[in-house]
């Protein structure tokens, strides 16, 4: 073997397994793709293993220069040549033997390599066996047979298929190696280059490039040009980028798309067809899929074709094929180099790149279309998981139908996967898509607004095209879901378009109807909510649940039963029984085999336990929740079950393992983009400040500032005001109190506020009477009196205070009796007991 020029970077695994296999196999092949360095580790390996049994040598044959398809004396006559025993027959040979090797046919080039070869204990390296590969088999089985001190080490992009040959995959290198590489060469083509430079590019390109070594190296030459950051942005146009390759290696290793074109020239028309087709496919696919795909349009019987065309490409090293993290099948997917070029010669293959987008987009809308009713009761986990295995192809259709203005597949397929948004907390997605989803056509709660007439049909109950009311339905749930999903935005509810637009919804709908038991137009409850009319949320909910129960829809009425036990959980002031309510939905849903609905039956449960004051059942519930929320592997669910349980654990006094639970949620929900991140450092500012950490409550304070966005959540502003107000009170600082209080009220007072928790107002009216009587005298002591009076006649009857509320007005009651007296306090609690909201307010 010929010296190398550079240095071998990693694969010492592959060199140690590559020996144990020479030790067991004759014929060991290294399989891979172009560009994945089988050359060079057929050598390392070879030379490693130099010492092992092959007394004779390791003679490394370079088939690349022979013009394929050969004939098995052209490979003979290049390992011949390898092996300086092109005249072989002629030496040492006698007229006898000359005669009988001519009988038998001795003077071919195979028997004369056999011959040569027959009593040598050597290893012969075949290298670049692909495009000669049935010549190159022929010759291995050949000398195998008749050479038993012979073993043959075959570098290809496909097996040879000979009886006991043993297939050593060439993987692409693991980042660090691969980093490793790209250090090396980048110092060689730059002075000085590290990866360190700019480690993030640098990681970039190597997963980019699906860490193969050629393309690395040619990546490394271009850094005598650009820097790391300037090749990673550019690796979209890659074939043009990566041109630099050595001048003395073979010309289809110069270039990365010349690495390509070598296996692209070997493959015959159908190969090439299904290979570009399968560009289409985000993440790789499924048999299934690749046959719906891939098939000639119009073939109904090409599909069975598909999957044998597909193994070729798999035997080619250009499809990788891997069990499915499902355990139900292979999925089959293209390094992204090949799929960048197959892609090119889709877009090159006229009608076939719009055909097949087609037929891509018709199969993943069907498929989560008849997935969607799965989600809901038994089958749930698999059916989530489904979606996420192909959640990047049912993204890559809904977008080709978004470019495409396709509106009916646009609808389906984003209304197909509303509930599993939903379900995983995936709320930007679903702001995304609604919202592309919206401006393809009309606003049904536009003036002037038309009533929604009963509808039992959905839209995922058929495929598209949807006409009549079942479109208009189909738009209107287009509005709610972009209404829905506005909480993770800063706009402001109170803004003159969201308030239009709540309008035309409670317009077009009227309680009890068929298809507002169900989602996505139940989420309609929202813009009741946030139209601060109470009576008519009462009204939503109660028709809700009665027509579900009427209708026979068991998932739905658990749902609005789980929904009721919410809203009145915090609505003390409204007649209903939440833990009776939560019972009956877990109920359903247990039934049903449904884990989320569970796990959001027994938070119902939980909370209205926790409104009772029976903390220590109210976190059981919490626990079982969360267990359910974990098998069905929805995280986000979890963090914020788990973050409520906190909030349990501190009310009933277990303040420690609540700041454990809580510190060490944190780091994982930073960007959640639910309540989780907030409420979570909420409770932390609690536990803080209940045990004179202020500081640390504070800086929980500031980092909840600093990390989310409070123009939606009005609520979460007023606790945000209200805890900062409280922290005051701990400190002495009463003014400071007042002005931050003053305007924790304002806050709270938003109707959306008010409809979620309508205590909250009093509750900081009873913040300012400590501020007040602890600022001292008789005149801020009878302040405070009046506060404490509005503070106990504006709280529901039924409300339960808190560890610290109860504090704060047991610390304020005292104070103000010390300053008036007990004659005079009586008074002022008095007259303070008969003043409004909006009278009280106007105290601090």
């Amino acid at each position: 073997m010929r010296a190398r020029l550079t240095t071998f970077v990693g694969r010492e695994d592959d060199i140690r397994a590559i020996g144990d296999d020479l030790a067991r196999a004759r014929l060991v092949t290294l399989l891979g793709p172009g560009g994945a360095g089988k050359t060079r580790l057929s050598q390392e390996a070879a030379e490693a293993h130099a010492g092992g049994g092959w007394p004779d040598g390791v003679w490394f044959v370079e088939l690349a220069p022979v013009d394929g398809p050969a004939d098995p004396e052209d490979v003979a006559e290049a390992a011949l040549a390898a092996l300086g025993a092109r005249e072989t027959k002629l030496r040492g040979a006698s007229a006898e033997e000359m005669r009988v090797l001519t009988e038998r046919g001795g003077d071919s080039a195979l028997d004369r390599l056999a011959e040569h070869c027959a009593r040598r204990r050597l290893l012969l390296i075949l290298d670049n066996c692909e495009h000669v590969i049935g010549a190159a088999a022929r010759l291995a089985a050949e000398v195998l047979a008749h050479c038993p001190g012979v073993r043959i080490l075959a570098t290809s992009r496909e097996p040879l298929g000979v009886p006991g040959e043993t297939l050593r995959p060439v993987d692409p290198l693991p980042d660090p190696v691969a980093l490793r590489l790209l250090d090396d060469r980048g110092s060689a083509a730059r002075a000085g280059f590290t990866v360190d430079d700019d480690p993030a590019a640098a990681v970039e390109i190597c997963r980019r490039l699906d860490g193969m070594p050629l393309a690395i190296e040619l990546a490394a030459a271009r850094l005598r040009l650009l820097t790391p950051r300037q090749i990673a942005d550019r690796l979209d146009d890659r074939f043009r980028l990566l041109t630099s390759g050595s001048r003395t290696v073979l010309p289809r290793q110069q270039t990365l798309r010349a690495v390509v074109d070598w296996s692209w020239d070997l493959l015959d028309e159908p190969e090439r067809a299904v290979l570009r087709r399968l560009s289409v496919f985000a993440g790789g696919c499924d048999l299934d899929a690749a046959e719906a795909v891939c098939a000639d349009a119009g073939d109904t019987d090409g599909a069975a074709g598909v999957a044998d065309l597909l193994g070729s490409l798999v035997d080619k090293s250009l499809v990788v094929a891997a069990p499915g993290a499902d355990g139900n099948g292979m999925r089959y997917r293209l390094l992204e180099t090949v799929a960048e070029y197959a892609a090119e010669r889709l877009a090159q293959a006229g009608d076939d790149l719009a055909d097949t987008g087609r037929r891509h987009l018709t199969h993943y809308r069907e498929l989560v279309r008849t997935i969607e009713p799965q989600l809901r009761g038994h089958g749930q986990r698999a059916a989530a998981d489904r979606i996420a295995t192909e959640y990047e192809n049912l993204r890559t259709a809904l977008r080709r139908a978004v470019a495409a203005r396709d509106v009916g597949e646009v609808l389906c397929v984003v209304h197909s996967l509303a509930w599993y948004w939903q379900m995983h907390d995936l709320r930007a997605e679903l702001r995304h898509w609604s919202a592309a989803a919206a401006a393809l056509g009309p606003d049904p709660f536009a003036p002037p607004v038309v009533p929604a007439p009963p509808l039992y049909e959905r839209v995922v109950d058929t495929p598209p095209p949807y006409e009549g009311e079942l479109l208009t339905e189909a738009w209107r749930d287009i509005q709610i879901m972009c209404l829905a999903s506005r909480d993770q935005t800063s706009d402001n509810w109170s803004s003159p378009e969201v308030r239009a637009q709540v309008d035309g919804m409670v317009a077009a709908y009227r309680p009890g109807l068929p298809q507002t038991c169900r989602a996505p137009a139940l989420m309609w409850v929202y813009a009741v909510m946030i139209s601060g009319d109470a009576d008519l949320l009462r009204d939503v909910i109660e028709e809700t649940v009665r027509t579900a129960r009427g209708l026979g829809y068991r998932w739905e009425l658990a749902s609005a039963l789980q929904l009721r036990a919410n809203v009145l959980a915090n609505r003390a002031d409204w007649a209903g029984d939440a833990s009776r309510d939560a019972e009956e939905s877990l109920a359903i849903f247990r039934s049903l085999g449904d884990d989320w609905g569970c796990a959001e039956a027994l938070s119902a449960r939980a909370e209205a336990m926790e409104k009772r004051g029976a903390y220590a059942l109210a976190a059981d519930d919490f626990r079982a929740a969360i267990e359910h929320a974990r098998r069905l592997g929805a995280q986000a669910q979890v963090s914020v079950l788990q973050v409520r349980m906190a909030g349990t654990l501190v009310e009933s006094g277990h303040m420690e393992e609540a700041e454990e639970l809580l510190t060490g949620l944190l780091p994982g929900i930073q960007h959640s983009g639910n309540e989780a991140m907030p409420a979570a450092r909420m409770f932390l500012a609690g536990i803080y400040g209940r045990t004179g950490r202020i500081a640390e409550a504070r800086a929980q304070l500031q980092s909840l500032r600093d990390e989310f966005s409070f123009g939606a959540y009005a609520i979460f502003d007023g606790f945000l005001l209200g805890t900062m107000a409280w922290l005051d009170n701990q400190e002495d600082a009463y003014e400071s109190a007042l002005v931050t209080v003053r305007r924790a009220i304002e806050s709270v007072r938003d109707p959306l506020a008010l409809m979620i928790a309508p205590h909250l107002p009093a509750v900081y009216l009873l913040t300012a009477a400590v501020a007040h009587a602890g600022a001292g005298g008789p005149v801020r002591g009878r302040r405070a009196a009046e506060l404490m009076g509005a503070y106990r006649a504006l709280v529901p009857p039924a409300h339960f205070p808190v560890t610290t509320e109860r504090a704060d007005a047991e610390l304020a009651e005292g104070l103000a009796r010390a300053a008036l007296g007990d004659s005079a306090y009586e008074a002022a609690y008095a007259e303070g007991g008969g003043l409004t909201l909006k009278e009280a307010a106007a105290l601090v």
